[in-house]
């Protein structure tokens, strides 16, 4: 980059660095809290992910006490994945904890204003030097690479045992829903070099804890695909199973005020014979169960925070021929849509020259969005926009609605390019 020779043009792109440093350090806490919320339920869907493998494991056990000799290999195949999820997840902890004690470690729990979060939330540098300078993002992606062909090979050298539906076609339908993978999206992009600096360059520690956690989702979820499968190959239809629980499947465990909350309610067991009779209820209200799975809708309305619903599955144990109720106690939480507005180069506007912005709204598609402006003229969209200032100082509005949002007015100074002053 060659260093300008006028005076005035020196002192403009030396301007321009200083706002983008300083813009760099200016990130929304609106936003840095909606990654934190997603993160946290991300982590509760680990944990109800958790509870169902660890029943679906002992469902498999109690159905191969029906022919231990037959089908002991598929028990060892669900051992293994299990062990390799568990080293994968404990890999994918140990970058977090780099990535936080590089950063200073956490919060106390009763710091009044960032709770348990990482001091380093906002910190853009430590996430390009480990996960792309340093090859940590690399690392944990050909990990996920060979997790995947590990969990497949493992399942696949069962192929042919006798009483078992296991082929080529069952064994491509089970690959499928094997959510551990990589994205090739990356390569369509010009200026990436490589999957981790797609994923992780410039990117603020903060955002980078929700991509984790869903990485540790997605290996919890193809374990609980493996089992499922597995134990799909037992011969079930003579095994009574003796211990249930209630499953609450959520499509998102955090939604926007004013929008549904929609679960799936159902019963863990493996055999068919219990969903017959079953009996779901929701805070003791009666839904309609079909094959033993309840949809249950909450309207949100306008209130936030922590919500909560107890779940009472009522049928018959086939062990004992008794009418048994299992309960459990489930939670969501629901928040409200938020909205940016930040200037892509500096956090003023100068009349003269080009002002581009960033339009970001929480849970809206940019094309819902509405921006118009006060003082200046907006051209583009899809979020990102040109202001061009029609005043010659004072301050710049600009209004963001749509969407379901009510309108939400960020303010911009104006300023005049300064004159140029010569310099020896």
């Amino acid at each position: 980059m060659s260093i300008p020779k006028e005076p005035r043009q020196l002192m403009i792109n030396l301007m321009y660095l200083v706002l983008t440093a300083m813009l760099a350090l200016n990130v929304s806490a609106k936003i840095i809290n909606a990654f934190f919320v997603i993160d946290r339920g991300i982590k509760s869907s680990n944990s109800i992910i958790d509870e169902s493998n660890a029943f679906a494991s002992q469902a498999l056990e109690k159905a191969i006490e029906q022919d231990p000799e037959k089908y002991r290999p598929l028990l060892d195949a669900a051992k293994q994945v299990q062990s390799i999820s568990k080293d994968f997840n404990s890999f994918v902890e140990s970058i977090r904890d780099t990535l936080v004690e590089s950063t200073g470690g956490y919060y106390p729990e009763d710091d009044k204003h960032h709770p348990g979060l990482p001091k380093g939330y906002k910190n853009k540098d430590v996430t390009t030097r480990i996960l792309v300078n340093q090859g940590k993002g690399e690392l944990l992606k050909d990990r996920v690479l060979n997790t995947h062909k590990q969990v497949m090979d493992i399942v696949t050298r069962l192929k042919g045992i006798e009483g078992t539906e296991i082929n080529d076609q069952t064994l491509a339908d089970l690959e499928k829903s094997i959510s551990l993978t990589i994205s090739n999206d990356w390569e369509k992009d010009r200026v990436a070099k490589s999957w981790s600096e797609f994923t992780f360059k410039q990117m603020p520690l903060a955002s980078v804890f929700p991509l984790l956690t869903k990485f540790q989702n997605d290996m919890k979820s193809s374990e609980a695909a493996v089992i499922n499968y597995l134990a799909k190959n037992v011969g079930a239809e003579s095994f009574k199973v003796d211990n249930f629980i209630p499953i609450s499947s959520a499509r998102k465990s955090y939604v926007i005020a004013g929008e549904p909350y929609e679960a799936e309610i159902s019963v863990g067991a493996t055999s068919k014979s219990i969903t017959q009779n079953v009996e779901i209820r929701v805070n003791g209200a009666a839904l309609k169960a079909e094959d033993g799975v309840a949809k249950y809708s909450a309207s949100t309305g306008g209130s936030t925070g922590i919500k909560k619903y107890k779940v009472d599955v009522t049928l018959t144990n086939p062990s004992t021929g008794k009418r048994e109720t299992y309960s459990k106690e489930f939670e969501y939480e629901v928040g409200r849509r938020s909205v940016t507005v930040s200037a892509d180069k500096m956090n003023v506007f100068y009349k003269g020259v080009e002002n581009p912005i960033s339009v970001v709204a929480a849970g809206v598609s940019s094309n819902e969005l509405r921006v118009s402006g006060s003082n200046v003229t907006l051209r583009g969209s899809g979020g990102k926009y040109t202001a061009d200032v029609t005043s010659s100082n004072g301050v710049a509005k600009i209004t963001v609605s749509g969407g379901g949002l009510s309108a939400s007015t960020f303010e911009f100074r104006i300023k005049p390019i300064p004159d140029p002053v010569a310099q020896k």
